[in-house]
């Protein structure tokens, strides 16, 4: 009897090593001849570079070369950005270490090439820079002002862009009620496991590069067109890597560098970052502010919809720098019916780091946008959050449903996974408990936010990419090898850095093939085995990659379907595969899978027009995005004497169709709901009035750890995807994108009374203070007049 492998809770196959230090990352690597490259990097935050000297840095022993931007400027292009979302869009040149002007601080502007890291480290003490400092141009409202300094000779917009979808200016005209709010999304610092490291070597003219990244064969397309490297001798290795969350979605300076550093030195150069210098130039996330407009009937019934948004896009633009705002776009109207929708976005080029995809790119900050304002609006019509919801949402029985922004959702059920949470949660219990301490006026007040979101994730069709602009398409590929001895191998285009794509893919595999689990292994990551693929972001690698592996399987079928009627000597239509066999109905007779690989490798009774292997490949372009969707309900205590927050209780029951592994999808889930509790209450990257970034340490930039978390509550309802024939939906970014409104409702929710509407993030207990302290003040002024 055959398990059924989907739906399992198998521990990762992966975590054998990862757990036990026998794992390879890329610093663990060396070559014979290794040289280690650190760089100098700007401690300003703009300025025009007049003078760099290394020479001093050359004679120091250990030392094997040193350059500045100037020495490379010659080679080293531009670092690429793939999504232009306007034909007007201002992309400047971006080189890898500065020539003659520095834009953030941070910005390499030199570099030391040494024996070893330490030597190189302190060589760069030796290198003479003179600057001419230029104005810091930080905030993006003043950047905008006619005479603000320029953080570009083009000037500081990047882009604007605006949509209308219906009578805009009749929904707000002829609406009983209109909440304006503004809402600031802090800039944050992706903060992965594992910093990023880079290994390059040489081989005559060809050339390998090891990377701690996400995306190897789009890093491997991208420093062909920057360096002239050609592709075909450039091979790129994504050893095991240690998180990413987006941040190592990124085509970056160090890459480059070293592979060029490679090149001219003819030995291999190996950079790792540490934590500050990671905090510096990780490219940052989110750094958005908000103005959103909502129209409403009496009866609380949505009209219509405005946002205007101002992204931070940084001194530079990055991969999909300008592509990330816009993610947001089609999400703001989220699960909510209604007549109209505008939405507007200008990017903004600062003298910071550049920002880019952080976990659930646009997605969060939409998410966050519309679900704080839908609060906003029960509140002022003194209506519960949850009803008012009800009221707005789409029906189950009305999906597939097109919304006012033009996605198509699939399939989804909001009544169910909501009236789950609210069980789970013991809503009512809950309100009448606040209601309690409201009366009693105690100092510590209970607060119940409400989150119900839906994103679209699995970055796909290719088709409407291209429409988007975007450089490059959705699609993933896959392979499935049957080997002689019955063993399979997949090698997956899709490049996990933490996701447990082994497990899962095997899981898939030994469903559709009918062969054990432990007979399959999942090869990945290097460009070379896996000559072909899309990589990993975007919750794009079960919808994509993970149907790309079934779709493989379904042809490697359909070729032992041939050779096991001839073996068997039926008609290929008598047969029916079950159980890893093909059977002759109504007899006895039978092949397994593994019998027919063997009979393919010897090929001794092939039938004509069949080859000697079962192998098959699949390169998967979905039809749709998918749309995965819940509940995420938080309570918190707010104590209004010294405004410290304290998690209560945490519910999410979220919809991701069908389940490959309940194990990693936990997992995913509870690391999502913890990066956007962090957003909302401890993590922002702050900078002073001179562009210095005063978070560059753990000290400085607070994470949260487990005892700061409480115990979440997890369930699941299940609308499976129409658009996939695995049914499934993304998981990656779904907590990360529900949760911080859901945290951040529940404190404004425990504080309304006292007058507060809005706290800004991340709400440490001294901004909740500060704004209990306005509250009182405000009273107070209001009762002397």
């Amino acid at each position: 009897m055959t398990i059924q492998e989907i739906g399992r809770p198998r521990r990762r196959k992966e975590d054998a090593k990862l757990l036990t230090g026998r794992t390879q990352w890329t610093d663990n690597l060396t070559r014979p001849g290794l040289l280690h490259v650190m760089f100098l990097r700007s401690p300003m935050a703009h300025a025009r570079i007049t003078r760099v000297d290394v020479s001093g840095a050359r004679d120091l022993p250990g030392v094997v070369a040193a350059f500045s931007g100037q020495d490379l400027a010659a080679e080293q292009g531009s670092l690429p950005c793939a999504w232009p979302v306007t034909e007007d869009i201002h992309v400047p040149d971006h080189p890898p270490m500065a020539v003659s002007e520095v834009r953030y601080v941070g910005e390499a502007v030199a570099c030391v090439i040494a024996t070893d890291r330490y030597r190189a480290a302190d060589a760069l003490e030796a290198i003479d820079v003179e600057y001419e400092q230029l104005p810091a141009v930080l905030d993006m409202n003043e950047a905008l002002a006619p005479d603000s300094p320029k953080v570009h000779e083009a000037g500081n917009l990047a882009y604007a862009m605006k949509t209308t979808t219906g009578d805009i200016e009749t929904a707000f005209r002829d609406a009983a009620v209109v909440i304006d709010r503004t809402y600031i999304q802090q800039r944050l610092i992706p903060s992965a496991m594992e910093p990023r490291a880079v290994l390059a070597d040489t081989d005559g003219d060809s050339y390998t590069l090891w990377s701690s990244t996400q995306i190897p064969h789009v890093l491997r397309v991208m420093l062909a067109v920057v360096t002239g490297v050609p592709e075909h001798k450039l091979r790129v290795i994504a050893p095991d890597v240690g998180g990413g969350f987006g941040s190592k979605l990124q085509v970056t300076a160090e890459e480059v560098l070293c592979l060029l550093l490679t090149r001219r030195l003819g030995r291999p150069v190996k950079w790792t970052e540490s934590r500050s210098e990671g905090n510096l130039t990780v490219h940052h996330g989110r750094d958005q502010i908000q103005h959103i407009r909502l129209a409403a009937d009496a009866d609380g019934r949505i009209r219509g919809l405005r946002v205007s948004l101002l992204a931070d896009m940084g001194a530079y633009l990055m991969l999909l720098t300008p592509g990330v705002p816009t993610l947001g776009g089609p999400m703001f109207n989220a699960i909510y019916k209604m007549d109209a929708y505008e939405f507007a976005c200008k990017g903004v080029f600062t003298t910071k780091m550049p920002t880019d995809a952080y976990r659930g790119a646009g997605r969060p900050e939409a998410t966050f946008g519309i679900e704080r304002t839908v609060d906003e609006l029960a509140a002022e019509l003194r209506m519960d959050p949850v009803e008012l919801r009800r009221r707005n949402w789409i029906k189950h029985d009305e999906f597939p449903y097109t919304t006012i922004s033009g996605l198509t959702y699939d399939s989804g059920n909001y009544e169910a996974a909501t009236e789950r949470a609210l069980s789970l949660l013991g809503y009512d219990k809950l309100r009448a408990e606040q209601a309690d301490r409201r009366d009693r006026h105690d100092p510590v007040q209970l607060g119940i936010g409400v989150s119900t979101y839906t994103e679209m994730c699995g970055l796909a069709p290719s088709r409407w990419l291209g429409e988007g602009r975007y450089a490059a398409g959705g699609w993933e590929h896959a392979s499935v090898r049957m080997l002689p001895t019955g063993k399979v191998e997949v090698i997956t285009g899709s490049s996990p850095h933490g996701q447990g794509h082994v497990t899962s893919w095997s899981q898939i595999t030994a469903d559709a093939l009918g062969v054990p689990f432990e007979d399959i292994t999942v090869l990945h990551g290097d460009t070379a085995v896996a000559h072909k693929g899309m990589d990993t972001y975007g919750s794009r690698s079960l919808v994509i990659g993970g149907v790309a592996v079934l779709k493989a399987c379904d042809k490697v079928k359909d070729k032992a379907r041939k050779l096991a009627a001839h073996v068997l000597e039926c008609s290929p239509d008598d047969l029916e595969f079950e159980a890893g066999a093909f059977k002759v109905r109504g007899t006895d007779s039978q092949k397994t899978i593994q019998e027919l690989a063997f009979a393919a490798f010897t090929a001794h009774d092939l039938p004509d027009g069949v080859e000697a292997r079962l192998d098959s490949d699949v390169t998967f372009d979905p039809e749709n995005y998918s749309f995965p969707h819940g509940t995420h309900l938080c309570a918190v205590e707010v104590d209004t004497e010294t405004g410290m927050t304290k998690i209560r209780s945490y519910v999410a029951v979220d919809d991701i169709g069908k389940v490959v592994n309940p194990l990693i999808v936990e997992g995913q889930l509870h690391g999502g709901i913890a990066q956007g509790i962090a957003q909302a209450l401890f993590e922002e990257a702050v900078y002073d009035a001179d562009g210095n970034l005063l978070t560059t340490t753990m000290a400085d930039y607070l994470l949260p750890s487990a005892v700061d978390l409480p115990s979440f509550v997890l369930d699941r309802t299940e609308s499976p995807a129409t658009s996939n024939p695995l049914g499934v939906k993304g998981v990656g970014e779904a907590g990360t994108i529900a949760s911080t409104p859901a945290v951040v409702n529940a404190i404004v929710d425990a504080l309304r009374p006292l007058g507060i509407r809005d706290v800004q993030m991340p709400c440490s207990p001294e901004r909740v203070w500060r704004a209990l302290e306005a509250a009182r003040h405000r009273a107070q002024e209001g009762a002397g007049r």
